[in-house]
């Protein structure tokens, strides 16, 4: 039996760094193009692999290069692929333009992850893992059914709320971890989301609704574990940013991989308290050290690399990651 299946998004990032960007009409020179696999869910599913859990993906690319550019990455990863279809569509893609700031400015096509259908859902057999992660860069309602699958299936579903919008109230209820940052809560919660406090009570206004846990990621704040046993704060750690692109991602790609190492400990040993508090706590260590290296799936860390850095306990002044 597998551990995670991610269902979502495979995209291929085009980027390129510029002085600047380009007015209208305007044609300016940059640096070297290059090309990063991305997509909420490969991010997703690539970081959990290199943590070491066992992964596979459900999602469309198209019937092109970078189809099989991203299918060889997820292989390099170890991340099973078989259920990724090719589509007729191309595959999805990002133009991406950073300045000398670090400020970007993307142009998404969805392409094939825009196609992803109920067949594909209905086609995987979930009882073969152990929890669904989930985003909503594919179609909402291929989402709900993925849940849906899931829960039928006696799987634990863990929701990335990215990009921000409103979500149907049957998928609130279906999700045992939802993971936003501040800004996706306030859209959920429909409440003001500004720091800790205000954090918490939206956070709580989710599990009223039929959520079982929100771990809210704070920025330079860290995180905040509200369930219904608990709420909890988990200190952010310091370090000097480079890209922060894929931070979040593998923020719940160690999430993922900690908590259901937790759940194969003997049974005298579980405490589902301290291990949501451990699997937040190496997820925020995981996306700090992402942070630190530039592009989305090139940055991701391994377990070996999280575990030396909790090791160490990074507290300094530098700044803090922004999930």
């Amino acid at each position: 039996m597998d551990d995670i299946l991610v269902v979502g998004s495979l995209n291929t990032d085009l980027v390129v760094r510029a002085p600047h960007f380009p007015a209208p009409r305007e044609t300016i020179s940059g640096d070297d193009l290059r090309v990063i696999p991305d997509g909420e869910g490969a991010n997703q599913a690539v970081a959990a692999a290199r943590h070491g859990a066992q992964v596979s993906i459900l999602g469309r690319v198209g019937k092109d290069n970078f189809g099989d550019f991203l299918l060889d990455n997820l292989k390099s990863n170890r991340v099973d692929s078989h259920y990724v279809q090719r589509d007729d569509a191309s595959t999805g893609t990002a133009m991406i333009i950073v300045d000398a700031n670090g400020q970007n400015s993307i142009v998404l096509s969805a392409g094939a992850n825009g196609k992803v259908s109920i067949e594909d859902i209905e086609s995987a057999s979930f009882a073969d893992f152990k929890l669904l992660q989930l985003q909503l860069e594919i179609p909402t309602p291929i989402v709900v059914a993925a849940a849906r699958r899931a829960r039928e299936k006696g799987l634990r579903v863990s929701l990335n709320p990215e990009p921000a919008k409103d979500l149907p109230e049957e998928l609130i209820t279906l999700t045992d971890y939802l993971i936003p940052n501040e800004t996706e809560l306030s859209l959920l919660s429909g409440m003001a989301v500004h720091d800790i406090a205000s954090a918490e009570q939206a956070a709580k206004s989710m599990l009223s609704r039929g959520v079982k846990n929100v771990i809210v990621t704070l920025g330079s704040k860290g995180a905040l574990i509200v369930s219904g046993s608990e709420t909890d704060h988990i200190e952010s750690f310091k370090v000097d940013v480079v890209d922060t692109t894929a931070a979040g991602d593998d923020f719940i790609g160690g999430f993922a991989y900690k908590l259901l190492e937790s759940s194969n400990s003997p049974p005298e040993k579980k405490d589902h308290t301290s291990a949501l508090r451990d699997a937040v706590r190496y997820g925020c260590a995981g996306g700090t050290l992402a942070a630190t290296k530039f592009g989305a799936q090139p940055s991701l860390p391994t377990t070996e690399e999280v575990e030396n850095f909790l090791s160490l306990g990074t507290t300094d002044g530098r700044k803090a990651v922004t999930f």
